[in-house]
């Protein structure tokens, strides 16, 4: 005679076919029975339990559904089938316990529910001590913004190479996701790289802020990596006819702003840097070096000194950026304020520091 059957008696009777209240009441009685007993309880005891609660616990009301929940998710031998069951219910206030937490939920439940339920079941899961690739791959794929940070943040979290490409490109939008991401210790260089290519500059400044010292001298090197393509480009660049273009324009008296704008505008950056040269007395090996550099100050800098309009510089600004890329326009307001408010006098001797460097 089973502990639920000397409890109870007609207990068979009640599963069988007792009425909704008697049935909930036999529930209660049995829950507590197993959650009293629970640690001297063997295997078999437990998987006879299971049988009875799988069948009682569905005709509990919400509230006892959702305490029961809590409960059994603390346990290590509670009732694989009846936590199954209680894990898929659409209510979140009895899902999420068990899959917050629970260790007994197989592998293959957690990834069917992933694969159906909504962004609260998978929030809910993003916090379980471990979380395998596969399981991931699904949250990546269907979690909202919250479900994929806070997976992201989770250590126990291992994640495969689609479900990492999948995330970097998901960060070129989301600032807060890069910095997670950045900070993972799983990190391969080649993810760091691909990460930060997709980053604007201040969300990379931040992520340096944030990680620990080994990742800052990785994304060092990354961004040196990065960079480094772009500066063997520029150091091959040919200003010759540039030169004699703007050269051209000022013995015509039309090296003005709107020349300069109209070169940033049709994407002619060899034209731009040697107007600009020109304009401020730098020479062009030195504007060239710093305009490639990773951040706009410079531009904000040598169009402050000589007093450029804010059009005129927030077109230098996407030039440098180079045709595939973009600039959020978060970036761009927060480069106009530091326009707006860097002085001409500061801005004119650092550019009377830059005539005196032979480069940079």
């Amino acid at each position: 005679m089973t502990p639920a059957t000397t409890l109870i008696p007609g207990l068979d009777d009640i599963v069988r076919g007792g009425d909704p209240k008697r049935r909930a009441d036999a529930a209660r009685r049995i829950s507590e029975l197993f959650l009293q007993g629970a640690a001297n309880f063997g295997a078999d005891h437990v998987d006879l339990f299971d049988g009875v609660l799988s069948s009682l616990v569905p005709h509990a009301d919400l509230a006892a559904r959702a305490e029961l929940a809590e409960r059994l998710s603390l346990l290590v031998n509670a009732p694989r089938g009846l936590v199954g069951q209680l894990a898929h219910e659409d209510e979140i206030a009895i899902a999420g316990p068990l899959l917050r937490r629970s260790p007994v939920i197989d592998e293959q439940i957690l990834v069917e529910i992933a694969s159906v339920k909504g962004q609260g079941h998978l929030l809910a899961m993003s916090d379980r001590p471990t979380l395998s690739p596969d399981l991931t791959d699904v949250i990546v794929r269907r979690g909202d913004r919250d479900v994929v940070r806070r997976t992201v943040g989770n250590a126990g979290a291992a994640f495969s190479s689609d479900g990492y490409s999948t995330l970097i490109k998901r960060a070129s939008q989301d600032g807060v996701l890069t910095l997670k991401i950045g900070q993972r210790d799983d990190l391969s260089s080649e993810q760091l790289k691909d990460l930060l290519a997709g980053t604007i500059d201040v969300v990379r400044r931040r992520l340096f802020t944030v990680v620990k010292p080994a990742r800052q001298v990785a994304i060092k090197r990354a961004i040196n990596e990065i960079s480094g393509a772009v500066e063997r480009t520029d150091s091959g660049r040919d200003f010759e006819a540039a030169q004699r273009t703007i050269l051209s324009l000022h013995r015509e008296g039309q090296l003005v702003e709107s020349a300069l704008l109209n070169f940033a505008k049709a994407n002619k950056y060899e034209e731009s840097v040697a107007a600009l040269a020109a304009m401020t007395g730098v020479k062009i090996a030195t504007l060239d070096r710093l305009i490639a550099g990773d951040r706009y100050d410079p531009i904000l800098i040598a169009g402050k000194a000589v007093g450029l309009e804010w059009a005129t510089v927030r077109a230098l600004i996407l030039l440098r950026l180079g045709p595939n890329r973009t600039a959020s326009s978060a970036d761009i307001e927060s480069a106009r304020m530091n326009f707006a408010r860097l002085m001409p006098t500061t801005a004119e001797r650092v550019v009377g520091f830059w005539k005196t460097r032979p480069t940079v």
